[in-house]
């Protein structure tokens, strides 16, 4: 599980928990990290809190210390994957001094967040629904809620664009061209997936997006 950073964070299991004295919240991300580490996992089943703490060595009860349900897990995760993806979406341009025109912003939000689900095989289980499957629906909908956000991010770059070039019904273009693009972000999570991590999120991506955004 990692953020935009190369570096990866340690593997937990290098780092069981319940030894040592560990730092306020480091058993928490060593529970996270071990949990989206088994949903990176080709074909993997869904994933119980008794596999869980087999993988850590500890016991269900020592998870339940850090987590009250795996719900909780969960919504940490997507707490986690939204946090991410926001932050690199509101980074396009935030710096005045690297301003893109807004159809170029649009490709950058949807590259930046392909990059991410590359990096983060585990989280992109959660993103497409899978590791999601008989847990709480309220936890889809937290998911379709981030989704929601980066289409209106998207949607917000295409009408700077569209005024800028005095373009007619600049709303509506924007709510078209934003809805592609996010049909071709879940689309290529979907198919990473599918393909048991084969099918990359960014092979090819760069010229299907400057298509959508010409």
């Amino acid at each position: 599980m990692t953020d935009a950073s190369p570096d990866a964070m340690t593997d937990p299991t290098s780092a069981p928990v319940g030894k040592g004295k560990p730092k306020p919240g480091q058993r928490r991300m060593e529970i996270l990290q071990a949990f989206a580490a088994m949903l990176e996992q080709p074909m993997a089943e869904r994933v119980t809190t008794a596999a869980l703490a087999k993988r850590l060595g500890v016991s269900e009860a020592a998870l339940y210390r850090q987590f009250a349900s795996k719900s909780q897990m969960l919504d940490a995760l997507i707490t986690f994957t939204e946090d991410s993806l926001l932050g690199l979406a509101t980074k396009v341009n935030s710096d005045p001094d690297k301003l893109v025109d807004g159809r170029a912003a649009c490709g950058q939000v949807v590259w930046l967040a392909l990059q991410f689900a590359q990096a983060n095989p585990g989280m992109v289980r959660v993103l497409v629904g899978d590791a999601l499957i008989y847990e709480q629906p309220r936890l889809m909908a937290r998911v379709s809620l981030l989704f929601d956000k980066l289409e209106s991010i998207l949607r917000g770059h295409w009408r700077s664009s569209a005024l800028a070039a005095n373009e007619g019904a600049p709303t509506a273009e924007a709510q078209m061209r934003a809805g592609l693009l996010l049909m071709c972000l879940r689309g290529r999570l979907h198919a990473f997936v599918r393909s048991d991590w084969k099918q990359r999120p960014t092979d090819g991506a760069s010229e299907e997006l400057a298509f959508l955004i010409a």
